[in-house]
């Protein structure tokens, strides 16, 4: 007996229940995996896979058997929804934006670029790399939808950095209602203690978001994390997981990631270090394919690809309306006499007992730097350094280092709050109004403040004084630092952003500075010390300054003026970088502009060597000329990653008979509320049309779904209010941020909600199983007259869609001397027919009556022979597309492929390593090219050409024929 043939979109039937073939694999016994979707009442709702060859039993249930039932319902209720809910649900094979748009969100057409990108090219692998707060995370989150709405995206990982794992997974659902379980630190303990001790939590949640550091220090479930699979797979500020040199724990397991899912979305606005091999890293994360020369690549190299996309604020100004530009001052506070006497021993100081040629130097400036920022941030470094001398032996040189230190700590301790200028001029500026000096801070609700300072002893610092000298209340002042918990980190953000908290300011470490929303209510922000790399600046500053915030963002940076004419000239070398960031802002909006290649820590080295050289003198303004260069080559190196703009295809409206989601909602609510009022239950519902809103308590099965969403997702008593108005969901976003919960009350009501999802289900599963239902409209229809819908495509070698259409299928009741036949006629286009019926789910009265349906079944064979036709007709222009686009991959990818071998050539010839460990250098290195671009020419043959079985269902069948009552 020969084996089936499957393809996606079929009905099979397996255990005595129904179910829909959404994805198969093949399995390693050479045979499949189907992975379905429950239809029958047992089943409904559940998702299975099963292994064909233990599986004796399936059938594949042929739409000619389809059996046609009657729709009795009031105004053909169940069948128009039934049809609808099938028009609605098909995965577009085309690149066009149809539903990703339609996110919770003011769409900005810029913001839908990145997932028009994606979609044009063969597998959705690219790098968002906007500038800091143009929502890459709504970026994200709109080609997320549109690949779920493709089938595409059931199994999702996020990975982001500690801070911003709440904000990411409020983001994704508060949107798109997409939801994340947030396995952090408590929820990985809540994972240990739900599932069994062998069990893998990746494979128990589907869509998961995790923070890398977490990963990185749990061995147990990074090891996990590496079993498990994904349709998507997204890593916000991605930059930390690109190479270095140093083979960091993020960078290998981010490597391994990205052979775990088909879709890799990258997030970061700092993407390029300033070094082409980090950069590199991450491109070939995207496409191993893609770089031959990780040092040294061009334009030419994959620009076509479709790897990057990277846009500054001033290319989509237009577009975002009220996008205030910063205000930038630098505040200067005089030293005090005590601060002048530490400055200037510390300059006449000698360090005999440093280890290394030069390290006298950067040692100055080390305890120069942290003397910038605070005293307290200098002294530990002191106390640090006498405990490292008192372990080492004996010496003059050691003697007089330590007795030198402790005369710098002695007279630095000196220096009290009261006398440490920076610090009072810091309380001045919070204290006094704008036009005497200050910042004008109101400590209003909506007027928070932010300071960021590099040390942790300085923040300790501030924590302790500030309170009392600035005239705060101990629950005014919020702390954000790195050594603090995830779950500690996540609660302070959502505080300080929320409305009803005391919170009015908050003290940063630079933990803060990547990807966190501070603008919700705060505009001001105060560098206490001076970043010494201009990436920095641009991770800060990013905080407050992002599309949302409504008023001029504020920001200031604390400089000390010195007598001392080196302490005088290093913090010139400050004031520089200052204004080389907000020249970079104003003119190109990334500062990398002026970063001359260097990574951030080779930024701050050469800061500091410049300030080690005496940057007063002709060899420190020399290194100092050459820290900040015009002629940036990192600016070049991203542009020409992005493609040239391609004119947008128009974002296509999902098809349907309902006017949008909420009139489908209403109908589809009514109609099970009915059907249970059948069976002596109720559903306690209530949709209001006019205001836009459905509220809905989960009944049983519904229930039973929701168990596997986040706990802080599920509202109370299981009562959801969905909304689909975009205004009112911005005034709840808003209204969540003043109360004690950051989860809004009322929920987005779109397709993707999971209680849309649960309807849907019900909906498709209205007429039993494998069937399809019957709508007599003679209002609109003649007596001889029917249309079968049908829908039907072809899928890739991985069950994926590349191609499906709907047909309508009109026939006519032809008289014959012994009954009367239906015969089909020529295919048409669905959307024509359903345009010249003009079906109105509104207005279309049904007796209720059931007819005889045998004659219509009768036709099936012809009418299902005739859409078989005509997808075959399809096939092949589809099919020739394809061919055109995948003969043009392919030979790129030979061109690739000889340039990795031209390269590692080029390599070899450099190195002066014997013959033999050349040749098996070569040998490894040629096998590895070859293994990754055969795997790449698999896999687009995989998933870009077209199986040669269509699938066909039956969706509906709607006649002018009456049902007449029987005698």
């Amino acid at each position: 007996m020969s084996q089936p043939q499957y393809a996606p979109g079929m009905r099979l039937e397996i255990r005595d229940a129904e179910w829909r073939l959404t994805r198969m694999d093949h399995s390693s016994d050479g045979e499949y995996v189907l992975h379905c979707a429950g239809l029958s009442e047992l089943v409904r709702g559940k998702e299975a896979s099963f292994l064909t060859r233990l599986e004796p039993r399936i059938r594949v249930l042929a739409p000619e058997k389809t059996a046609l039932v009657d729709d009795l319902s009031p105004g053909f209720r169940a069948g128009l929804l039934n049809l609808d809910t099938q028009l609605r649900a098909t995965a577009p094979a085309d690149d066009a934006v149809q539903l990703g748009h339609m996110g919770a969100m003011d769409t900005l057409d810029f913001q839908l670029e990145p997932t028009r990108q994606a979609l044009r090219q063969p597998r959705q692998r690219i790098l968002i790399a906007d500038s800091v707060g143009l929502g890459k995370t709504l970026e994200a989150g709109v080609l997320t939808s549109e690949l779920i709405h493709r089938g595409r995206g059931k199994r999702i990982l996020v990975l982001a950095v500690k801070s911003m794992l709440s904000q990411f997974q409020q983001e994704f659902w508060n949107r798109f209602t997409i939801p994340l379980t947030r396995l952090d630190s408590v929820g990985l303990a809540r994972v240990r203690r739900h599932i069994p001790s062998n069990h893998n939590p990746f494979h128990y949640y589907d869509r998961a978001i995790v923070s890398i550091d977490t990963l990185k220090q749990d061995l147990e479930y990074r090891h996990y994390l590496e079993q498990a699979y994904w349709d998507i797979i997204i890593i916000d500020e991605a930059h930390n997981v690109a190479e270095r040199g140093s083979h960091s724990q993020r960078a290998r397991l981010a490597k391994l990631l990205a052979t775990r899912s088909d879709t890799l979305i990258m997030l970061s606005a700092t993407p390029h270090d300033g070094k082409a091999e980090s950069f590199a890293s991450l491109v070939n994360m995207l496409d191993p394919t893609a770089i031959a020369d990780a040092s040294n690549y061009a334009h030419e190299d994959f620009r076509d690809k479709g790897l990057v996309i990277r846009r500054f604020k001033k290319d989509v100004r237009d577009q975002l309306g009220e996008f205030p530009d910063r205000e930038i001052d630098k505040h200067f506070a005089t030293a005090s006499p005590r601060e002048e006497r530490a400055y200037d021993l510390l300059m006449e100081t000698p360090f005999q007992s440093l280890d290394g040629r030069g390290r006298q130097g950067l040692f100055r400036t080390t305890l120069e730097k942290a003397l910038f920022s605070s005293p307290a941030a200098c002294t530990s470094i002191l106390t640090n350094r006498l405990k490292a001398l008192g372990k080492r032996e004996q010496s003059p040189e050691r003697d007089a280092d330590i007795e030198n230190l402790e005369t710098l700590r002695d007279v630095i301790s000196e220096i009290t709050p009261d006398k440490f200028g920076k610090y009072q001029a810091l309380c001045e500026l919070i204290g006094k109004k704008a036009g005497q000096g200050g910042l004008g801070w109101s400590r209003a609700e909506d007027d928070r403040l932010v300071i960021f300072t590099e040390s942790l002893k300085t923040l300790d610092f501030l924590r302790e004084h500030i309170e009392r000298d600035c005239g705060l209340k101990a629950k005014q002042i919020g702390v954000l630092k790195g050594t603090d918990s995830d779950r500690d980190l996540m609660a302070t953000v959502e505080s300080f952003n929320r409305g009803d908290s005391p919170l009015r300011l908050l003290l940063c470490s630079d933990v803060a500075s990547e990807g966190i929303n501070l603008h919700h209510l705060a505009h001001r922000m105060v560098h206490f010390d001076i970043p010494w790399s201009l990436m920095v600046f641009q991770q800060r500053n990013g905080r407050i300054d992002r599309y949302g915030q409504r008023h001029t963002p504020q920001i200031r940076y604390l400089l000390t003026e010195s007598d001392n004419a080196r302490v005088r000239g290093d913090q010139r070398v400050l004031e520089v970088l200052i204004d080389k960031d907000d020249q970079a802002s104003r003119n190109i909006g990334d500062p990398s502009e002026f970063a001359t290649g260097l990574t951030q820590q080779e930024q701050e080295d050469k800061v500091a060597e410049v300030m080690a050289a005496d940057s007063t003198s002709d060899a420190g303004q020399s290194l100092f000329e050459g820290l900040f260069d015009l002629d940036n080559p990192m600016e070049d190196t991203l542009a020409q990653f992005t493609p040239e703009v391609v004119p947008a295809a128009p974002a296509e409206r999902p098809r349907g008979l309902y006017e949008d989601t909420l009139h489908w909602a209403d109908h589809a609510l009514r109609w099970l509320d009915a059907e249970m009022r059948d069976n002596h239950q109720s559903l306690q519902m209530q949709v209001d049309r006019k205001a836009r809103r459905v509220e809905l308590t989960a009944p049983s099965d519904l229930r039973q779904q929701l168990k596997w969403l986040p706990r802080e997702i599920r509202p109370a008593h299981d009562r959801f209010i969905l909304s689909d108005d975009i205004d009112t969901l911005k005034r709840h976003f808003a209204l969540a941020r003043q109360e004690d919960s950051p989860w809004p009350s009322v929920q987005y009501l779109w397709p993707l909600h999971p209680v849309m999802q649960w309807l849907r289900q019900r909906v498709l599963n209205a007429f039993g199983r494998h069937s399809a239902p019957v709508i007599r409209v003679p209002s609109v229809m003649a007596k001889n007259e029917a249309l079968y819908i049908l829908h039907g495509g072809y899928p890739n070698k991985r069950g994926q869609s590349l191609m499906e259409a709907w047909i309508a299928v009109p026939a006519t009741l032809v008289e014959g001397m012994v009954e009367a036949k239906w015969q089909a006629g020529t295919p048409e286009a669905l959307e024509e027919a359903l345009e010249r019926l003009e079906l109105n789910p509104e207005a279309l009265p049904n007796p209720g009556i059931e007819g005889d349906t045998r004659a219509l079944a009768a036709a099936l064979p012809a009418v299902v022979d005739r859409a078989r036709v005509q997808l075959s007709a399809l096939r092949k222009v589809r099919e020739n597309e394809l061919n055109e686009r995948l003969n043009v991959q392919m030979s790129a990818m030979d061109d690739l492929k000889k340039r990795h071998h031209r390269q590692l050539e080029l390599t070899l010839e450099g190195s002066r390593e014997a013959a033999g460990r050349k040749q098996q250098r070569r040998d490894e290195a040629t096998a590895n090219i070859e293994r990754t671009f055969d795997d790449y020419e698999a896999w687009l043959e995989d998933t870009q050409m077209l199986e040669s079985l269509p699938f066909i269902q039956v969706a509906a069948v709607l006649t002018g024929e009456p049902a007449t009552r029987a005698n």
